[in-house]
C-alpha cells in the first residue's frame, strides 16, 4: 500500500506569486504573468519535502519507491494544489471564490502566500512597491478562509440538528459529514472541547458557539502558515518583521522567482543546486547572460540576507511544524532493511505524531493492522507492542499472526 498522501494547499491574494511558488516547487510548467486571476483551474502537482535519510547511519544505498534520495537527504513527495486566488468577499462569492473553496477542502495544511513587497492592491493589480501593506492583506485573505470555513460547518450543524437527539453519538455524526473537508474525528473531538460544548447538545448550539467551534476546527484541521514572498525586493524586508509581529512563528521569508531561477538554472546545468541549500555552485561553461544576472540578484538580495529561498523551508514547515508529522521507514527484513523485493528503506511515511505502531500497521495494509503481533526496532533489534509511539527517522517491521507462523 502507498504512503499516506499529505496534501497542502497554496492559497492568498490573486497575483502575489503563489503560481510561481507552485512551479518553483512542481518544475511543473504553469502560466504565471503579472495579473489578477491566472489560475482559474487548480495546479496539482507533487512536492517534496526533505529529512535525513538512515541510509547512511545504516550503512546502506537507499533505493526508494517514490520520491528520491541525494547525499543522504531523503526527498518525500506530498501533494500540492494552487488554487485560483482570492480577493475580499470570495467567501461570499466574489471574483473566482467559490471555485476556490471547492478546490481547498482536500487540504490538510495551508500555505499563505503574502506579497511582502507591497506591490499589489487588494484586487491583484500590479502596483508600485510599498504601496500597499501585507499585514493588511494577510489578515483580509485568512479572513475569508475562516469565513467560508464556518459557513460550510453552520449549513452542516444546522442540518444534522434537525435528527442529532436519534443518534447515539452526536460527536461521530458530526465527524462523518464533515469528512469533506477532509476533517478527522480527533480534530472535530479536539475541538467540541477547546470550544467548551463538551455537555452541550449539538441541537441547541447558539451561533456563538458555532462559529467559537468553527474557528477552532479550522486551525487544528487546516492550520496556516505565511509565505511572505517577494523578498527579492529590498522594501520586503522590514514588512517581513511587521508579518512575524502579527502572525507569529510561521511566517517565512521567500522568494519563489529566485528558487524557479535556481532549479531552472540547475536543470539546464548552469548549476548545481539542491532544492533548499543555502548556496549553489556554477558548472557551466557557457550561461547566458540573463541568467548571470539574475544568480547575481539572487546571490545579492536574496541568500546573502536570508540564506536561502525559504520556498523549500516554507513547505516543511507547514508539513513537519504546522501539521506537525514525522517520517518513519517501514521494511520487511530488520536486518538488511528492505522489502519483499529487495528494496533498501523503500518507503518513508509521512506520519503524525502520537501515531502507534500498530496504527502504522493498517497504514502499510489492514490486515496487517488486524493481525498484528508486535514491531521491531530496526536499529537495536527491540522488540515493540502496539501502543509503541513512533519516533521521527524510525525504521519499523511489523511482524503479524499471518507472517509469523
Amino acid at each position: 500500500m502507498p504512503p499516506p498522501e499529505r496534501v497542502v494547499g497554496v492559497v492568498g491574494k490573486t497575483n502575489v506569486g503563489k503560481s510561481t511558488l507552485f512551479a518553483s516547487l512542481t518544475m511543473i510548467s504553469v502560466e504565471i504573468s503579472n495579473r489578477p486571476f491566472t489560475t482559474i483551474k487548480p495546479n496539482i502537482g507533487v512536492a517534496h519535502v526533505r529529512k535525513k535519510c538512515p541510509e547512511i547511519e545504516l550503512g546502506v544505498k537507499c533505493n526508494p519507491r517514490t520520491g528520491f534520495c541525494i547525499s543522504g537527504t531523503r526527498f518525500i513527495p506530498v501533494k500540492l494544489i494552487d488554487v485560483a486566488g482570492l480577493v475580499p468577499g470570495s467567501s461570499s462569492g466574489r471574483g473566482l471564490g467559490n471555485k476556490f473553496m471547492d478546490d481547498l477542502r482536500q487540504a490538510d495544511v495551508l500555505i499563505h502566500v503574502v506579497d511582502a513587497s507591497g506591490s499589489t492592491d487588494p484586487n491583484g493589480n500590479p502596483a508600485q512597491p510599498g504601496s500597499h501593506d501585507p499585514v493588511e492583506e494577510a489578515k483580509l485573505i485568512q479572513n475569508e478562509v475562516e469565513l467560508w470555513f464556518s459557513s460550510v460547518v453552520r449549513r452542516i450543524v444546522e442540518k444534522i440538528s434537525r435528527y442529532i437527539l436519534t443518534a447515539k453519538d452526536p460527536v461521530e455524526l458530526l465527524a462523518q459529514n464533515l469528512s469533506g473537508l477532509s476533517v478527522r474525528k480527533a480534530y472535530v473531538v479536539s475541538a467540541v472541547k477547546e470550544a467548551g460544548l463538551e455537555d452541550k447538545k449539538v441541537s441547541s448550539w447558539s451561533k456563538e458557539d458555532v462559529e467559537s467551534f468553527s474557528r477552532i476546527l479550522r486551525r487544528h484541521s487546516k492550520p496556516i502558515i505565511i509565505a511572505a514572498n517577494k523578498v527579492d525586493i529590498p522594501i520586503a524586508r522590514a514588512n517581513v518583521e511587521r508579518l512575524k509581529e502579527e502572525f507569529g512563528e510561521y511566517v517565512y521569508p521567500v522568494s519563489s522567482l529566485a528558487e524557479y531561477i535556481l532549479r531552472e538554472a540547475s536543470g539546464r546545468k548552469y548549476i548545481e543546486y539542491t532544492p533548499g541549500d543555502s548556496s549553489y555552485r556554477v558548472i557551466g561553461s557557457s550561461i547566458p547572460e540573463a541568467f548571470k544576472k539574475a544568480l547575481k540578484l539572487i546571490d545579492e538580495n536574496v541568500l546573502g540576507t536570508y540564506g536561502s529561498t525559504g520556498v523549500q523551508q516554507v513547505l516543511e514547515a507547514a508539513v513537519f511544524n504546522a501539521l506537525s508529522q514525522l517520517v518513519v521507514y517501514p521494511v520487511e527484513d530488520h536486518r538488511k532493511f528492505t522489502d519483499h523485493y529487495g528494496n533498501v528503506l523503500p518507503d518513508a511515511y509521512i506520519v503524525s505524531r502520537g501515531t502507534t505502531a500498530r496504527e502504522l500497521a493498517y497504514m502499510i495494509h489492514s490486515e496487517l493492522g488486524e493481525t498484528f503481533l508486535y514491531a521491531i526496532n530496526a536499529r537495536s533489534g527491540e522488540r515493540l507492542g502496539e501502543s509503541y509511539v513512533l519516533r521521527d527517522g524510525d525504521v519499523i517491521k511489523v511482524v503479524a499472526t499471518a507472517a509469523h507462523s
